[in-house]
């Protein structure tokens, strides 16, 4: 092999560890979930990966609001137009693994007093310069701009999967805003219903007592329970206003009222079966836990970036183009001019800073790792937790079923006996108050059983599967 040979195959060498950079990141490695491999109960009836917010939340008024609130809540438009700051930020990074190329142009005129000119006589002096090249381009040789690159595609990532999350938490919120909204709208027209039953009582009551046939205590206890009566109606109101406050906030609008629940609690929302025994792995599909994955992965290229600062960068400025004393003369032939200025920077004594900026890369890296475990951990007890919840809330809905129809039976008898003179009235007051009291526990304990299964739509992620899994190109 001749020496020609030799220097074209070294300079081919140099320019393919040039082109192809040496990666200094540490490889990401595969992380166990620190969780049970399934959840207690065995029972799995269909997939997560197919349920979307419009198969879970199937009421018509209610479908309508999420889709507006979708739209208009200031909460989501902020997440979105985070996504595209961040989106600017990865281009910005991404632009500096090409060379960025320029066009000068310019020109000078000039006058030398005679004492100064070469000629000893005063002289005007023109030149005109027009240029193309590329300024500064860092050669990545040790994969820092690539990292930089892979670091900000990942916080893009991680916000997109954010913003994905803050939907979920959007709709989530609201089906519970309007579920609290029929709870309370229910709750006033029972207390209207047993108002209307009490001041009846209480009429039939006072013209017995005018006439002498009911004893003053009767009459009393009588108006009191027609007052707890008021006390509900006027706090269920309250709290009606506030529930329409809270819809509004989250549509982003004021909500119409032909949008708002008016159907009792058992048929305002028809749910579908949810997975119970799915593998914990799912866990990890979840959009806040994605996203700690992606910050991770960026944390790991920040460590790439900060093991390049510890060896030698070099830069290039080459420019090409044309140089004259006259304007008209600066394409003639004979006028090119070219430049090439490579630089190199070699790091020596920096009082430890390049280490010290290893080691707080290094340190992220490991909180990174901390934080996406202890997310999955923290997703694995809320999912245990609604399941757990939806699971007990079944449990005493048919107990308050049974307490219920007690607390009636038991009134119906109190009245007879005090209509046949066996029982004080006393008797049928306390009964009719505590059936009304148990009513009032079957409505809560519906709103609460309804209310962990949306609870549930959120911490299993929200029809996520087809939503945040990782984008398979680049953004453009």
């Amino acid at each position: 092999m001749n020496i020609t040979s030799l220097k074209s195959l070294s300079l081919s060498a140099i320019t393919l560890v040039i082109l192809s950079g040496c990666q200094l990141a540490p490889t990401q490695p595969t992380l166990t979930l620190p969780v049970p491999d399934a959840y207690s109960s065995t029972e799995v009836k269909t997939s997560a990966a197919q349920l979307n917010w419009q198969q879970f939340f199937n009421d018509d008024k209610l479908q309508t609001l999420i889709a507006q609130s979708l739209e208009h809540n200031k909460d989501l438009q902020i997440a979105v137009l985070n996504v595209q700051r961040v989106r600017g930020m990865y281009q910005i990074e991404d632009s500096a693994l090409y060379p960025s190329l320029d066009l000068n142009a310019s020109g000078t005129r000039q006058r030398l007093p005679a004492d100064l000119s070469s000629t000893g006589s005063a002289a005007i002096s023109s030149q005109y310069g027009a240029t193309v090249g590329i300024t500064s381009y860092e050669l990545d040789i040790w994969g820092k701009v690539r990292n930089q690159s892979a670091q900000a595609l990942q916080n893009l990532y991680s916000t997109e999967l954010s913003q994905y999350s803050t939907q979920v938490s959007l709709v989530s919120e609201l089906a519970n805003a309007w579920l609290n909204y029929a709870t309370d709208l229910q709750l006033l027209a029972l207390a209207n219903e047993t108002l209307a039953s009490q001041q009846t009582s209480l009429s039939l009551t006072q013209k017995s007592f005018d006439l002498g046939a009911a004893s003053l205590i009767t009459l009393e206890q009588l108006k009191s329970t027609v007052a707890t009566a008021k006390v509900d109606i006027a706090r269920y109101k309250r709290l009606l206003k506030r529930d329409k406050n809270a819809l509004d906030l989250l549509v982003g609008k004021p909500v119409p009222a032909n949008l708002l629940p008016s159907a009792d609690l058992e048929s305002l929302l028809t749910m579908p079966e949810v997975p119970v025994g799915l593998p914990s792995d799912l866990l990890s599909q979840r959009p806040d836990i994605k996203a700690a994955e992606h910050l991770l992965l960026a944390a790991n290229a920040n460590i790439g970036i900060a093991r390049a600062a510890f060896y030698p960068s070099i830069s290039l400025t080459a420019n090409a183009g044309s140089a004259s004393s006259d304007l008209s003369g600066l394409f003639d032939s004979g006028s090119g001019s070219w430049s090439f200025v490579p630089s190199i920077n070699l790091p020596i004594f920096n009082m430890g800073r390049n280490q010290a900026n290893l080691d707080v890369a290094e340190a992220e890296q490991e909180i990174a790792v901390a934080t996406y475990q202890q997310k999955i951990q923290g997703a694995f007890r809320e999912v245990a937790d609604a399941l757990a919840d939806r699971e007990g809330y079944q449990e005493q809905l048919s107990a308050l079923e049974l307490l219920i129809n007690s607390r009636k039976k038991t009134f119906e008898l109190s009245s007879m006996r005090y209509k046949k003179g066996a029982d004080s009235y006393l008797q049928v007051l306390d009964a009719q108050r505590t059936w009304y009291g148990a009513q009032q526990e079957l409505i809560s304990g519906q709103q609460a059983y309804l209310a962990s299964q949306i609870n549930l739509y959120k911490v299993l992620g929200g029809g996520w599967s087809s939503t945040t899994e990782q984008p398979t190109q680049e953004p453009k």
